[in-house]
């Protein structure tokens, strides 16, 4: 292994604090992982990691190292990329809440494969708060008002939502013409991924957005079964409008109080500063941005 693989293995190691899982992502056996850190140490006359029974950490010198090898690195695959013209290879770990991945990604995704066969990719499905680099993700694409990060935030696009319910709900509890009427009506209760509350309704009346908290009969955690609470009748949801395409069209959902629309939801994607310059990451990150520039006012793509 020479000098540069073994700084790829190294900066894997840290960033997943873990020998096994650096060992999986890069497709190398745990004793290579191993050799190469040991052979890094000796050459450099320093220890780069500290290992305990339940995670690995680098101590001073290993992170001041890391931070080196992920800009040599980086500036390595786009001076061979420049000169050579190969194409972006290798491993690309992204976190997506499953309905985007997919409506905007999947049915684009054997055309971007076919375009860098190189690259594999392995999506990810959570939708609680996770720390990035240390799980291994190259970026994370979220929806929603994000906190300020040490991540770039590149935003995707500002997704228009709605307010649903059945035709069974609507005629059990009648169909709301204004906000003073939901007096007595349900909501699915979808609780925040970041502080485990259930989420209030938003309706914009002008310039004022107010919040609505309905008695709740079902609580979810996910947007699946938000849904499909929906279509059974347990109450009203509010979500973005591509989600509910197909429910919309076969009549199983309406939308109500479209004079009072929700918030619309925004959608970035995340990634760290030390990812930035890595061609595999930069080509899958333009393909992202140019999947939903194609999402019009209603969500759809336009192809």
């Amino acid at each position: 292994m020479d000098r540069f693989d073994a700084m790829r293995v190294f900066t894997r190691i840290v960033e997943r604090r873990s020998f096994t899982l650096a060992a999986d992502d890069l497709g190398l056996p745990r004793s290579s992982v191993t050799d190469a850190v040991k052979g890094l140490e000796a050459r450099l006359g320093v220890r780069l990691l500290q290992r305990t029974t339940r995670q690995v950490s680098p101590t001073l010198d290993g992170e001041a190292y890391y931070q080196r090898c992920v800009t040599l690195i980086a500036d390595l695959e786009e001076a061979e990329g420049a000169f050579t013209g190969a194409r972006p290879t290798g491993l690309i770990r992204i976190d997506v809440h499953g309905t985007q991945a997919r409506h905007f990604l999947l049915p684009a995704l054997p055309a971007f494969l076919e375009a860098y066969p190189g690259i594999r990719l392995h999506l990810g499905e959570a939708h609680q708060p996770l720390d990035m680099i240390r799980e291994g993700f190259d970026c994370i694409l979220r929806t929603g008002e994000l906190a300020d990060s040490v991540l770039i935030q590149r935003r995707l696009a500002v997704l228009p939502r709605g307010t649903f319910a059945s035709p069974a709900y609507l005629a059990r509890f009648g169909a709301p013409a204004a906000l003073s009427d939901l007096e007595g009506h349900r909501m699915v209760g979808l609780m925040s991924p970041h502080t485990s509350e259930i989420l209030p309704l938003i309706f914009c009346d002008g310039d004022d957005a107010r919040e609505v908290m309905l008695a709740t009969a079902v609580t979810v955690n996910g947007p699946e079964t938000n849904v499909a609470c929906a279509c059974e009748g347990l109450g009203i949801i509010q979500v973005p409008r591509y989600r509910v395409e197909a429910e919309l069209a076969c009549g199983t959902l309406v939308e109500i109080l479209p004079a009072f629309p929700p918030t619309p939801l925004p959608v970035a994607l995340l990634y760290a500063h030390s990812r930035q310059l890595s061609p595999r990451l930069r080509v899958f990150i333009d393909w992202v941005v140019e999947r939903y520039r194609g999402a019009s006012g209603d969500g759809r793509i336009r192809t």
